[in-house]
């Protein structure tokens, strides 16, 4: 049992890193595209504004919205001539109902630091690629990037020492007995076991556990883009 847990523990953690990770990247480049500053900090604001909901409404709006009666996603389906499904019970689409809704409420947050990256390029750089004929895009892919990349280096190192670490309140709210198989991993172990049956002593060897392998992962990626790029934590 505790294996499933924890291949369970992995996958969310990996499925949020590959989708979630190049999200922020992406929207701050386009962010920083835009020519209009009043159009930019209305992007910036709506983008920005999911960051403040508060866990427990979320996870109560992706409740109703995925209801499988009322909900508009099931809404939606139906109208296009699809089967309407009950995604809150269903093992299958409860990684990604996850990791998709945290994209979507962190993306914004996340592109304030590579705004701020963004914000540090030379202008006069800028300038002589637009007179070297530079397109747009090579511009993103020669100045852009390479002006932000020591902070992406940097976050993935970090994120990677929290691969073991999921998010125990969003997990507990949206967990029912029928999506158990899918959404049950450490974090949610180490509660019921530790606080619900008091085996304090076995949770926290497994939280020990837990700590000891983000550290593993920790030290490993940062020892690989040292070699790589030259850039670390330490």
């Amino acid at each position: 049992m505790f294996w499933d847990i924890l291949r369970n523990t992995l996958t969310i953690s990996i499925y949020q890193l590959a989708a979630g990770f190049p999200v922020p990247i992406l929207l701050a480049i386009m962010i920083n595209e835009v020519q209009s500053r009043a159009y930019k900090k209305t992007v910036q604001m709506i983008t920005y504004a999911p960051h403040f909901i508060s866990m427990v409404v979320l996870c109560g709006m992706i409740t109703l919205f995925l209801n499988k009666q009322t909900g508009m996603i099931n809404n939606i389906v139906a109208f296009t001539g699809g089967q309407r499904l009950d995604y809150m019970t269903s093992p299958n689409w409860f990684k990604t109902i996850y990791v998709f809704s945290g994209v979507w409420q962190n993306a914004g947050w996340g592109t304030i630091i590579y705004l701020a990256a963004l914000s540090g390029v030379d202008p006069e750089l800028i300038e002589a690629a637009k007179i070297d004929g530079a397109s747009r895009l090579q511009k993103i892919w020669y100045i852009d990037i390479p002006a932000i990349l020591p902070v992406i280096i940097i976050l993935l190192i970090m994120q990677s020492g929290q691969i073991m670490s999921v998010g125990f309140e969003k997990i507990l709210l949206l967990q029912n007995p029928v999506n158990m198989t899918s959404s049950d991993v450490i974090a949610t172990y180490v509660y019921r076991n530790g606080l619900l049956q008091a085996q304090y002593s076995f949770a926290s060897a497994i939280g020990l556990f837990n700590n000891i392998i983000n550290l593993i992962l920790l030290i490993t990626v940062n020892t690989i883009t040292s070699r790589l790029s030259q850039m670390s934590l330490w």
